[in-house]
Protein backbone atom coordinates (compact mmCIF):
# COMPACT_ATOMS: atom_id res chain seq x y z
CA UNK A 1 0.00 0.00 0.00
CA UNK A 2 2.05 3.32 -1.33
CA UNK A 3 2.22 5.77 1.45
CA UNK A 4 2.67 9.16 1.77
CA UNK A 5 3.37 11.79 5.01
CA UNK A 6 3.35 15.09 5.48
CA UNK A 7 5.28 16.82 8.12
CA UNK A 8 2.67 19.24 9.73
CA UNK A 9 4.98 20.87 11.49
CA UNK A 10 6.72 22.61 8.55
CA UNK A 11 5.39 25.19 5.83
CA UNK A 12 6.10 22.92 3.61
CA UNK A 13 4.34 19.77 5.33
CA UNK A 14 1.28 22.01 5.55
CA UNK A 15 1.58 24.01 1.66
CA UNK A 16 -0.27 20.97 -0.25
CA UNK A 17 -3.40 20.60 2.34
CA UNK A 18 -3.23 24.57 2.57
CA UNK A 19 -3.26 25.00 6.53
CA UNK A 20 -1.75 26.33 9.74
CA UNK A 21 -1.84 25.48 13.06
CA UNK A 22 -3.82 27.40 15.53
CA UNK A 23 -2.88 27.05 19.01
CA UNK A 24 -4.77 28.40 22.38
CA UNK A 25 -3.81 27.59 26.07
CA UNK A 26 -6.66 26.42 28.00
CA UNK A 27 -9.27 23.51 28.34
CA UNK A 28 -11.99 26.04 27.65
CA UNK A 29 -9.74 29.18 25.77
CA UNK A 30 -10.39 32.42 26.60
CA UNK A 31 -12.62 31.48 29.69
CA UNK A 32 -11.33 33.03 33.25
CA UNK A 33 -8.75 29.89 34.74
CA UNK A 34 -8.53 28.37 31.60
CA UNK A 35 -12.44 27.14 31.73
CA UNK A 36 -11.25 24.41 34.84
CA UNK A 37 -14.67 24.46 36.36
CA UNK A 38 -15.99 20.97 38.35
CA UNK A 39 -18.39 19.40 36.54
CA UNK A 40 -17.68 20.99 33.29
CA UNK A 41 -19.33 19.00 30.53
CA UNK A 42 -17.68 19.64 27.07
CA UNK A 43 -15.37 22.47 25.79
CA UNK A 44 -16.48 24.08 22.75
CA UNK A 45 -13.26 24.04 20.94
CA UNK A 46 -13.48 20.52 19.59
CA UNK A 47 -15.84 21.45 17.01
CA UNK A 48 -15.80 21.68 13.38
CA UNK A 49 -17.22 25.33 13.26
CA UNK A 50 -15.26 26.97 16.16
CA UNK A 51 -14.35 30.27 15.63
CA UNK A 52 -10.51 29.88 16.35
CA UNK A 53 -9.31 32.86 14.16
CA UNK A 54 -8.21 35.18 17.38
CA UNK A 55 -5.85 32.28 18.53
CA UNK A 56 -2.12 32.07 17.99
CA UNK A 57 -0.49 30.71 15.06
CA UNK A 58 1.56 28.41 15.38
CA UNK A 59 4.84 27.72 13.75
CA UNK A 60 6.52 25.04 15.94
CA UNK A 61 4.59 22.87 17.42
CA UNK A 62 7.33 21.41 19.85
CA UNK A 63 7.57 24.56 21.49
CA UNK A 64 6.37 24.09 25.21
CA UNK A 65 3.42 26.02 26.43
CA UNK A 66 2.48 26.54 30.21
CA UNK A 67 3.56 25.11 32.85
CA UNK A 68 2.43 22.43 35.65
CA UNK A 69 -1.14 21.28 35.15
CA UNK A 70 -2.52 22.63 31.83
CA UNK A 71 -3.96 22.26 28.78
CA UNK A 72 -4.00 23.50 25.47
CA UNK A 73 -6.10 22.78 21.93
CA UNK A 74 -4.29 22.91 18.46
CA UNK A 75 -6.78 23.16 15.36
CA UNK A 76 -5.84 22.54 11.67
CA UNK A 77 -8.05 22.97 8.57
CA UNK A 78 -7.00 20.47 5.85
CA UNK A 79 -8.30 20.39 2.49
CA UNK A 80 -7.42 17.42 0.63
CA UNK A 81 -4.93 18.13 -2.44
CA UNK A 82 -5.13 16.53 -5.82
CA UNK A 83 -2.23 14.66 -5.71
CA UNK A 84 0.71 14.48 -2.86
CA UNK A 85 4.12 14.29 -4.42
CA UNK A 86 2.82 13.14 -7.89
CA UNK A 87 0.50 10.45 -6.43
CA UNK A 88 -3.63 10.62 -6.37
CA UNK A 89 -5.34 10.72 -3.39
CA UNK A 90 -8.56 10.39 -4.61
CA UNK A 91 -9.94 7.27 -2.53
CA UNK A 92 -6.95 7.01 -0.50
CA UNK A 93 -7.28 6.44 3.23
CA UNK A 94 -5.73 9.50 4.93
CA UNK A 95 -4.75 9.34 8.83
CA UNK A 96 -3.35 12.23 11.69
CA UNK A 97 -0.24 10.60 13.07
CA UNK A 98 0.93 12.05 16.28
CA UNK A 99 2.74 12.17 19.69
CA UNK A 100 1.87 14.57 22.23
CA UNK A 101 3.23 15.40 25.52
CA UNK A 102 1.73 13.93 27.81
CA UNK A 103 -1.67 13.10 27.38
CA UNK A 104 -4.31 13.94 24.56
CA UNK A 105 -7.41 13.65 22.60
CA UNK A 106 -7.62 13.88 18.74
CA UNK A 107 -11.17 15.40 17.39
CA UNK A 108 -11.67 15.08 13.35
CA UNK A 109 -14.73 16.90 12.14
CA UNK A 110 -16.07 17.50 15.43
CA UNK A 111 -16.03 13.96 16.57
CA UNK A 112 -13.83 11.72 18.73
CA UNK A 113 -13.70 7.72 18.00
CA UNK A 114 -13.16 6.47 21.45
CA UNK A 115 -11.28 3.63 20.57
CA UNK A 116 -8.43 5.58 18.69
CA UNK A 117 -9.06 8.95 19.52
CA UNK A 118 -7.76 9.02 23.02
CA UNK A 119 -4.45 8.79 23.97
CA UNK A 120 -3.32 6.53 27.12
CA UNK A 121 -0.66 6.99 29.20
CA UNK A 122 2.08 9.55 28.77
CA UNK A 123 4.00 10.55 25.44
CA UNK A 124 2.11 7.55 23.45
CA UNK A 125 2.02 7.86 19.56
CA UNK A 126 -1.16 7.68 17.34
CA UNK A 127 -3.23 6.98 14.64
CA UNK A 128 -6.49 8.75 14.25
CA UNK A 129 -8.49 8.10 11.10
CA UNK A 130 -9.46 11.30 9.41
CA UNK A 131 -11.55 10.27 6.24
CA UNK A 132 -11.45 6.32 4.61
CA UNK A 133 -12.02 7.55 1.41
CA UNK A 134 -10.57 10.69 0.70
CA UNK A 135 -12.35 13.51 -1.64
CA UNK A 136 -10.50 16.20 -3.21
CA UNK A 137 -11.38 19.46 -2.22
CA UNK A 138 -12.53 18.26 1.27
CA UNK A 139 -11.99 19.63 4.16
CA UNK A 140 -11.30 18.42 7.74
CA UNK A 141 -10.88 20.07 11.20
CA UNK A 142 -8.31 17.89 13.38
CA UNK A 143 -8.81 19.70 17.32
CA UNK A 144 -5.60 17.95 19.36
CA UNK A 145 -6.32 18.58 23.42
CA UNK A 146 -2.98 18.25 25.06
CA UNK A 147 -2.75 17.89 28.78
CA UNK A 148 0.74 18.26 30.92
CA UNK A 149 1.37 15.18 33.01
CA UNK A 150 0.99 13.06 34.81
CA UNK A 151 -1.99 14.99 36.55
CA UNK A 152 -0.80 14.39 39.90
CA UNK A 153 2.49 16.16 39.61
CA UNK A 154 2.80 17.53 36.08
CA UNK A 155 6.30 18.12 34.40
CA UNK A 156 7.29 20.86 31.79
CA UNK A 157 4.52 21.82 29.70
CA UNK A 158 2.16 20.71 26.84
CA UNK A 159 3.48 20.24 23.31
CA UNK A 160 3.56 17.89 19.95
CA UNK A 161 6.48 15.83 19.37
CA UNK A 162 5.14 15.81 15.93
CA UNK A 163 2.16 15.84 13.42
CA UNK A 164 1.95 14.01 10.13
CA UNK A 165 -1.01 13.13 7.61
CA UNK A 166 -0.56 10.23 5.78
CA UNK A 167 -2.21 9.47 2.87
CA UNK A 168 -2.36 5.27 2.02
CA UNK A 169 -3.48 3.98 -1.09
CA UNK A 170 -5.02 0.46 -1.76
CA UNK A 171 -3.37 -1.85 -4.33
Amino acid sequence: MPRIALDLNTPAGRSPIKAQWRVADGYIPGQPNQGLVAEVLMTPARETDFDDSGWEVCDNLRAGRSVGLCFAWYRIVAEVPETIDGQSVAGARILFETNVDNYAEVWVNGAINRATGAMNGLDYSHRVEVTAEAKPGDRHTIAVLAVNGPLAEPHGGVFLRYANLASETRG
